[in-house]
């Protein structure tokens, strides 16, 4: 049950029945939460009040890394949870994450020296636990200029080289989610919590209107938790007995470019000092090179946060730096995208600074909360989470946490090492429902073993003259399989396609519009709404943020 259609069944659900755990917040951790707990035999509920992953989880750097950096910051207990995590992570979600070797020069007069980049790559292979076929090289400054010959020269002593690996944030925590709902959760985008209910001055239920509808409805539940990022501070807001304030947090935005492979000809991700001393990635993905990330503190809206002019120069200028035969700027960037960072207050500290580790507190009212933590972490913390509410609550009907060796909803079966046969495999199959061989083995690297659903969808359905077949068949399964309700959740969430093809999503968006629009019911106000939301979000991934109207 993950379809638009199942809406006011979902509803009629929630409204009905006493929960085990509802969680608030359809990011990353909130739909970790959600998995943990269902496929322990807790009752579990979830709900959002934007689309799923509609905040940070949709607008992160998109890499499941072991954090590196944070060896300088001596936080090696972080390094190596993260970095075990990392492991697990892959070999769980093997359709939407990819090995990424990451090329680390080191320059005479930069932060790094060849001696303790290699010591540092050790203790992280060390920490990480990383496999034997991906464990660190130091190579020379020949072997790294063969990598990359418009690289700068200057100063350059060699390089570090290791692997990350790269994922699309979006789409996993959609896997995250579907697994979730395979196991018994009811999970509900555009559900927007408005007031909580008490007895005896502990949480019992929550109040929350469809955002779509305007129906309100009531979830009960033993435990809630917020799990909301950026919004964290907001939801304990309505927390009314929460008269102390345990954390506060501290938002921090970051920004990433996104440019054509032919201006920035990289065939592999580098990671690179800016002059700040901060670090920034240059990442190959689809015949574009993204770029990132700034680390600013933020006092805005998190919902609209977009790319200003400041943040652009910043990753331009650390091109230049490090690429300087390059010629790069404004005119070259194809799309940007900013997410905001839901970081725990610490005094006195730069945003780069501010510790990405998670912490999790309980009000009086009983009201748990979750913040910080990273991408990479997102199983991890769920795990923890749900074992102090296992605890708390006594539910002896809950089993022990199975998420370690629990494939998503897409790699069931899969493994790494066969997963390019079961991609040509399923390429050739594409040809029955008109597809080539190209588009259908990109289909199965982004849906998994759920390419079956898809190829159903395609047999089932004529053909859209207005559409390419293979867009066609990301917005069937998005719509029927994957509750995308809006183009912006389409085209963002569901495809990235406004990151990495924003030129397609300008050529196809009134075609998209109008087959949502049939397929779903759109009133008249509805699609002119989402058309004026689709069109300034299309001018924000441009990089003309200061330039940008408001959203209602």
């Amino acid at each position: 049950m993950f379809s638009f259609q199942d809406r006011s069944k979902i509803l009629h659900l929630l409204n009905s029945y006493s929960f085990d755990v509802l969680v608030i917040g359809g990011g990353i951790t909130g739909a970790g939460i959600a998995l943990d707990a269902a496929s322990r035999g807790l009752s579990v509920a979830l709900v959002d009040m934007q689309d799923f992953a509609g905040g940070t989880s949709s607008r992160s750097t998109k890499l499941i890394h072991g954090g590196l950096r944070y060896l300088k910051q001596l936080e090696f207990r972080l390094v190596a949870e993260v970095g075990k995590e990392r492991e697990i992570v892959y070999e769980n979600s093997i359709h939407v994450t990819t090995p990424e070797k990451m090329l680390l020069p080191i320059y005479k007069d930069g932060s790094l020296g060849m001696i303790s980049t290699s010591i540092g790559l050790k203790l992280y292979d060390f920490l990480a636990r990383v496999r034997k076929s991906e464990r660190r090289k130091m190579l020379s400054k020949r072997e790294t200029l063969a990598l990359v010959p418009f690289l700068k020269e200057e100063g350059l002593l060699g390089a570090g080289y290791y692997v990350e690996y790269k994922t699309d944030d979006s789409r996993l925590t959609l896997e995250v989610l579907k697994k979730a709902v395979e196991y018994k959760a009811i999970c509900l985008n555009y559900a927007r919590v408005t007031d909580f209910i008490y007895h005896q001055n502990r949480i019992a239920a929550a109040k929350v209107r469809d955002e779509i509808s305007g129906e309100m409805i009531t979830i009960h539940a033993t435990q809630i938790i917020n799990a909301t990022g950026p919004w964290v501070d907001e939801l304990l807001k309505k927390d009314v007995p929460n008269q102390k304030k345990e954390k506060t947090l501290r938002l921090t935005k970051g920004i990433h470019i996104v440019l054509d492979q032919s201006v920035l000809p990289l065939e592999q991700a580098i990671y690179f000092d800016a002059k700040d001393g901060r670090m920034v990635f240059a990442i190959p993905r689809e015949q574009k090179i993204y770029v990132g990330t700034t680390d600013t503190f933020y006092e805005d809206d998190p919902i609209h946060p977009v790319a200003e002019k400041e943040d652009i120069e910043y990753l331009l200028d650390a091109l230049k730096s490090v690429f300087p035969t390059l010629s790069i700027g404004f005119k070259d960037i194809e799309s940007t995208w900013a997410g905001i960072r839901p970081l725990i207050y610490e005094e006195k500290k730069n945003p780069s600074d501010i510790s990405r580790k998670d912490e999790v507190w309980t009000s009086p009212s009983g009201l748990m909360t979750i913040a910080g933590g990273k991408l990479t972490g997102y199983r991890l913390m769920s795990e923890r989470i749900v074992d102090k509410i296992v605890k708390k609550h006594r539910f002896r009907h809950a089993k022990k946490c199975m998420t370690k060796k629990l494939p998503l909803s897409g790699s069931e079966g899969l493994r790494s090492s066969r997963f390019e046969d079961f991609l040509n495999k399923k390429a050739m199959e594409g040809a029955k429902y008109g597809l080539n061989f190209g588009d259908a083995k990109m289909l199965a690297k982004m849906y998994g073993t759920n390419i079956d659903r898809v190829f159903e969808l395609l047999g089932k359905e004529k053909a859209a003259e207005t559409l390419p077949k293979s867009l066609y068949a990301q917005l069937l399964y998005s719509i029927y399989q994957e509750m995308a309700y809006t183009p912006a959740d389409f085209f963002i969430r569901r495809t990235n396609l406004m990151y990495f093809n924003l030129a397609l999503v300008e050529q196809t968006k009134d075609a998209v519009i109008d087959i949502m629009s049939e397929r779903i019911g759109y009133s008249e106000s509805e699609k002119l709404f989402y058309t004026m939301q689709l069109n300034q979000l299309i001018h924000d991934a441009k990089g003309d943020g200061n330039e940008r109207g408001a959203l209602d």
